[in-house]
C-alpha cells in the first residue's frame, strides 16, 4: 500500500496530484493552511477509494510539520512525498517587494519546503528506499524581474534538490525537481500578464506523476517554454532583458 504525502494539497498543483493518486489502496498524507479546503480535497480522494490523513498546518512551523510527519507515518513507512505548499510575490503596482513579502516568500516556498523534505528524507534513508519531489518553477531558470523573491526561492529549490538527488542515489533514495511553467491555480489567478502555453492543473500533475515515475532529476515542462528558459540563460544579456519584457506582471490587489 503506498503511502504519498503532499503538502499544498487544498488547492491547484497539490489538490490535482492528491486526487491523482487516489485508488483503493493508496493512504494519502495530506497538508494545507486552510482547513475546509483541505478537507474537500480529502473527502474527494476518499470518494475515489484512497485513505486520507489531513491536517491543516503551516509549513513554516518546523516542530510542528516534524511532529506532524513522524506522527502521520508511524507504521505506514513513507514512499512519496511532495513539497508542493508556496505563495507567489511581487507588488500590486509592479514595484520592487517588500522586505515583508520577501522574507515571507523566503519562509514558505524555501524553509517550509525543507522543513518537509528534509525529515521525510530522513526516514527514507533508514528505510533505504523512497522519493522526495520538490515544486520548484520554470521561473528558477529564467528569474522573473516582477517577482526575485519567488524566483530566488524557486533556483534555490532546485540545485539543493539536485544536489540532494546526487548525495542520496547510492543510498536508494530519490530527488526529483519539478519545474512547471504556467498552471491554471488560485495562486496564479492573481498574476495579471501574459502566461503563455498556461495548462490546467490536472494536466500538470499528470505530467508531474509520468516524470517521478520515470525518475526524471527535473520534471520541467511544458516542454517548448523549458527550452525556451534554458536557452535564455545563454543569452547576452541585452537580448535575456527583451526577452523578459514580455513576462512583466503585476499582482491583483486583494479586495
Amino acid at each position: 500500500m503506498p503511502v504519498i504525502l503532499i503538502t499544498g494539497a487544498s488547492s491547484g498543483i497539490g489538490a490535482a496530484l492528491a486526487e491523482h493518486y487516489a485508488a483503493p489502496g493508496t493512504t494519502l498524507v495530506l497538508n494545507a493552511r486552510g482547513p475546509e479546503r483541505l478537507e474537500a480535497v480529502a473527502e474527494s480522494c476518499r470518494r475515489r477509494g484512497a485513505t486520507v490523513l489531513a491536517r491543516a498546518l503551516d509549513v513554516r512551523d518546523r516542530a510542528g510539520v516534524r511532529a506532524w510527519i513522524d506522527e502521520a507515518v508511524a507504521g505506514r513507512g513513507l514512499d512519496l512525498a511532495i513539497a508542493n505548499a508556496g505563495m507567489n510575490g511581487g507588488h500590486a503596482q509592479g514595484e520592487v517587494e517588500t522586505a515583508d513579502t520577501a522574507f515571507a516568500v523566503v519562509e514558505t516556498n524555501l524553509l517550509g519546503a525543507l522543513n518537509v523534505a528534509l525529515p521525510c528524507l530522513s526516514l527514507m534513508q533508514a528505510a533505504g528506499r523512497g522519493q522526495v519531489a520538490l515544486i520548484s518553477s520554470l521561473a528558477a531558470i529564467a528569474p522573473l524581474p516582477d517577482a526575485p523573491a519567488y524566483s530566488g526561492t524557486k533556483a534555490a529549490l532546485l540545485a539543493h534538490g539536485l544536489a540532494l538527488r546526487e548525495k542520496l542515489a547510492p543510498r536508494g533514495v530519490r530527488v526529483n525537481v519539478v519545474c512547471p511553467g504556467y498552471v491554471k491555480t488560485a495562486m496564479g489567478g492573481n498574476y495579471q500578464g501574459w502566461r503563455p502555453l498556461e495548462m490546467s492543473a490536472e494536466a500538470a500533475a499528470r505530467r508531474i506523476a509520468k516524470g517521478l515515475a520515470r525518475d526524471e532529476g527535473v520534471i520541467a515542462f511544458p516542454a517548448a517554454l523549458a527550452a525556451a528558459a534554458r536557452g535564455a540563460a545563454l543569452l547576452p544579456e541585452s537580448l535575456r532583458r527583451l526577452g523578459m519584457r514580455g513576462f512583466s506582471f503585476k499582482i491583483r490587489e486583494s479586495r
